[in-house]
């Protein structure tokens, strides 16, 4: 754990010396050499959230939402520090998370439309909170599918959408 902690910490120190925040790097986990941040999906309908990487650790937190996305934002062995839309999160054990991405809906009556374009014609309509699962990405839309409704839907009005420099 020390030899994780002190890279991360030199990386940071290095970082802040060169006049960079850790949003404008490209920071690859130590366990999977994946991207930090990233995003993932909860892989089961309940995941213990806890203080450390470990069993031994508390928990203090339990998410209750199936294909919720999670934000990863670091690794240690087999646990994954993550958070959800409002920050809540800790440490999971890597097994209750999945690579298959999803989205959560930021307002309510956001239209899924049929093409990537303001003023398209809506397909459907979701509400605020909404779990869709995440399709094709473009600079400033992404495909979502909900229900089994399918359209595009602005960046700006999901959580857990890629950046525009590290489209889907």
């Amino acid at each position: 754990m020390k030899s994780y902690a002190l890279a991360a910490f030199g990386c940071v120190i290095s970082l802040l010396l060169a006049g960079q925040s850790l949003a404008d790097q490209h920071i690859l986990g130590p366990v999977t050499n994946l991207p930090l941040p990233r995003f993932v999906s909860m892989k089961a309908e309940k995941g213990n959230v806890r203080r450390g990487p470990g069993l031994t650790h508390r928990v203090d937190w339990v998410f209750k939402l199936e294909d919720m996305p999670l934000e990863v934002t670091a690794e240690y062995g087999n646990w994954r520090r993550v958070r959800d839309l409002d920050g809540a999160g800790g440490w999971m054990h890597y097994s209750l998370l999945s690579g298959q991405r999803t989205v959560i809906v930021l307002k309510d009556y956001t239209p899924l439309r049929s093409q990537s374009v303001v003023g398209a014609t809506p397909t459907a309509y979701a509400e605020q909170g909404v779990v869709a699962f995440l399709g094709e990405c473009r600079p400033d839309w992404c495909q979502v599918t909900a229900d089994g409704h399918k359209g595009w839907v602005l960046k700006s009005e999901l959580w857990g959408a890629p950046a525009r420099d590290a489209e889907h």
